[in-house]
């Protein structure tokens, strides 16, 4: 039997001790990010989702804490009321919002944690969290293949597509906002940048806090 490689212990250490970050993927609706997201779940094991809670009515594919938290509007009133949410918003009537406690503690374990988000809500992360988070903006290849995109899934009515059309370039106004962004026009070469990207944030030299250390011990 061929013997398996040997780890360095000391980059192990490392690797295993830095503090996780917070990964949001944001796009327009039908331009990729929930099926991206779904995809890095899959094919990573060092990264967890946050589940975010809202107000709106759960579709018949969702299950309630695996896509979002299902909750009233009574009870996300009180949890903002609260500051029990890290960031939160308002999108085509209904309330969205990332509980904070959860994130908090993955990230001190030093577990990664992805949001499928807005702008709003990325926008509400990076000022109480900027040093965590890593932001990439997904756009669609044209207006035309969105709309296609839109009306192919055939889970809205067709006022609803018309609603999120219209809503798609002012939330695309917004991409300079972000860290990366990417052009999804084919979706396992986006779903392979995006890890390229998460990758490379991970041996970010500020994420490593016992680089330091283990430089000092070559000298």
């Amino acid at each position: 039997m061929q013997a398996k490689p040997q780890q360095n212990p000391a980059a192990a250490s490392t690797s295993s001790r830095r503090r996780g970050l917070m990964f949001v993927l944001s796009s327009p609706s039908g331009a990729g990010k929930t099926t991206i997201s779904r995809r890095m779940l899959e094919i990573d094991p060092d990264i967890t989702l946050s589940i975010s809670v809202t107000t709106r009515t759960r579709r018949s594919n969702e299950i309630d804490g695996r896509d979002y938290h299902f909750i009233a509007p009574a009870r996300f009133d009180e949890m903002v009321k609260k500051d029990e949410l890290l960031e939160h918003a308002t999108v085509f009537d209904h309330h969205y919002g990332t509980p904070k406690h959860y994130v908090e503690s993955c990230l001190t374990e030093g577990r990664d944690v992805l949001f499928d988000i807005d702008w709003q809500g990325t926008r509400q992360l990076s000022r109480v969290s900027r040093g965590d988070l890593v932001s990439v903006f997904i756009l669609p290849p044209s207006m035309a293949e969105l709309e296609r995109r839109l009306r192919t899934r055939a889970q809205d009515p067709a006022e609803v597509v018309a609603r999120r059309m219209a809503k798609a370039t002012a939330e695309i106004s917004h991409w300079q906002e972000y860290d990366y962004v990417l052009i999804n026009d084919d979706l396992e070469t986006t779903i392979a940048h995006v890890r390229c990207i998460l990758d490379a944030e991970r041996m970010r030299r500020t994420r490593q806090p016992e680089l330091e250390g283990f430089v000092r011990s070559l000298k």
